[in-house]
């Protein structure tokens, strides 16, 4: 049996003006007085309405222990959304109204130890469960405040499993195998939700239990299934604006760790001058994931991120263009499947500008096309390049 808003409201405003803990008793004294049924079952559900309320994430609290929700979107008011791998839809869910979903979102920033209120009206934080939490306060954000929760994976995806899904063909991970034995650096491209973090994972997992990893994140979400896993957390300012600590910071740090193999999770501002650096001295195998529309554009996305950092496009490109080696391509498909598209390598213009070459088409019917990089791919599995 569902609880009705206006009896859970008068509930919790009574016990509110009493000062009183949501206890069963209490709970079922307080039905009583407003003439409610106060059997065991009633009883129970608003004491863990109430409860999740106060302590959890409310409304949202069931889509968060279910195991194919990837992303919850809440815009304003009573208006949800979830991904369960197939894009997103809309679901029937009452949030409340916008006092109480603008009270949810400072609640759960508040759990990770950031405020949100109108002198700080957005928050981007990573939840004591995992969970990547994002929230804009109204007015700044339509049609109300808008929260935003990516779910961490409760299941641990290996390349066999990727394989199963459609996202690699067979043949494909061998490629990729291959790519990771000859400790090619490489970069791991795509979208937003085509599954490059879940990919990375993957391939991490399959690193020889010899070497240490060692990943610098701006927010925790590789889990690699291997022994030896060093993880840095980048850190936002507290609310006195000190104690930040950025990803290139951490970047220098995981160098002076004696990593066998450097890992950024996600390549996203000037950090990218750090580990080119690393990976032009002797730092071999290192590997990330960066957003891009297109494995081409990687070499022109990466030029913007240098200049965040004072690097000019000539520098930027010569460091690339000795760096890095691959580039493996992620695409999502219309009815949601992610895959990978191609393996790229890099090369250079006439100009000297660094470039990507087709080397390795992951074609929809499951069979790889072998492209005009594949000679220098081959050649680079080799150690001949």
């Amino acid at each position: 049996m569902t609880v009705s808003p206006d009896l859970l409201e008068r509930v919790r405003a009574t016990l509110a003006a009493e000062g009183a803990e949501p206890t069963p008793t209490r709970v079922a004294a307080v039905l009583r007085a407003n003439g409610g049924i106060a059997g065991g079952p009633i009883v129970l559900e608003v004491v863990e309405a109430l409860r999740r309320e106060a302590m959890g994430a409310g409304p949202l609290e069931g889509l968060l222990s279910e195991p194919d929700i990837t992303d919850i979107l809440v815009n304003g008011a009573d208006e949800v959304y979830v991904d369960r791998g197939s894009g997103l839809e809309q679901i029937v869910l009452r949030t409340g109204d916008e006092a109480a979903v603008r009270k949810l979102a400072a609640r759960l920033a508040a759990s990770a130890g950031r405020r949100l209120d109108d002198a700080s009206p957005y928050v981007d934080v990573r939840l004591p469960d995992g969970t990547r939490f994002h929230a804009v306060l109204s007015p700044i954000a339509a049609p109300g405040t808008c929260l935003s929760l990516r779910v961490p994976s409760r299941h641990l995806f290996h390349l066999d499993d990727l394989i199963s899904a459609g996202s690699i063909p067979p043949a494909g991970a061998s490629v990729l195998r291959d790519l990771l034995d000859a400790r090619l650096a490489f970069l791991v491209s795509g979208g937003t939700g085509t599954g490059k973090t879940t990919l990375l994972n993957c391939l991490l997992s399959l690193v020889d239990e010899s070497e240490r990893l060692v990943l610098v994140e701006d927010s925790s979400e590789l889990r690699p299934d291997h022994p030896h896993v060093i993880r840095l957390e980048a850190r936002p300012p507290n609310v006195e604006g000190t104690g930040e600590i950025t990803m290139r910071d951490l970047v220098r740090q995981a160098l002076r760790m004696r990593p066998d193999r450097l890992v950024v999770g996600e390549v996203r501002g000037a950090e990218v001058v750090d580990l080119l650096s690393a990976l032009n001295t002797g730092h071999e195998g290192g590997c990330g994931t960066v957003h891009a529309n297109s494995a081409s554009d990687v070499p022109t996305r990466l030029e913007a991120l240098g200049a965040m950092a004072g690097l000019n496009r000539d520098a930027l490109h010569s460091q690339l263009s000795s760096a890095l080696q691959a580039v493996i391509h992620l695409v999502r498909a219309p009815d949601g499947r992610r895959r990978i598209s191609e393996v790229r390598v890099i090369g250079r213009t006439p100009t000297g500008h660094a470039t990507t070459l087709p080397a390795v088409r992951f074609v929809a019917d499951g069979n790889l096309e072998l492209c005009d990089g594949a000679n220098r791919f081959t050649k680079l599995l080799a150690g001949a390049a």
